[in-house]
């Protein structure tokens, strides 16, 4: 096995923790989709508690990315992939909150083919 697949084993075991169904097909392809973010401790996981780090993926990815602009609409997919954590669990890993932040905004469709 590759790195990414290192990466993808070690969400899965996250998502299974937290007890929530998902798509590996989605998953896979918002993992790719944060390059190699995923290869660096601190860049692969999102700190909910900084607020910068909060702007940049509403900026980068949310409006970047996905093509969202609505502030309110970012921030409630934010709070809520942050709810799906659960509090005090550090390992916000960054391709698995990309994956509920598109959830939350209805636009995984972007990531999986048709």
């Amino acid at each position: 096995m590759g790195k990414f697949d290192d990466c993808i084993e070690v969400y899965e075991g996250e998502l299974k923790k937290l007890g929530i169904t998902y798509k590996k097909d989605l998953l896979v392809a918002v993992a790719k989709s944060c390059g190699p973010s995923l290869y660096r401790a601190d860049a692969s996981k999102v700190s909910s508690s900084d607020k910068e780090e909060l702007a940049r993926v509403k900026k980068n990815f949310i409006a970047k990315k996905l093509g969202v602009t609505d502030e309110a609409k970012a921030d409630k997919a934010i709070a809520a992939a942050i709810e799906k954590f659960g509090k005090g669990n550090r390992n916000k890993y960054r391709a698995i909150f990309y994956m509920f932040v598109a959830k939350e905004l209805r636009k995984a469709s972007m990531f999986t083919k048709k």
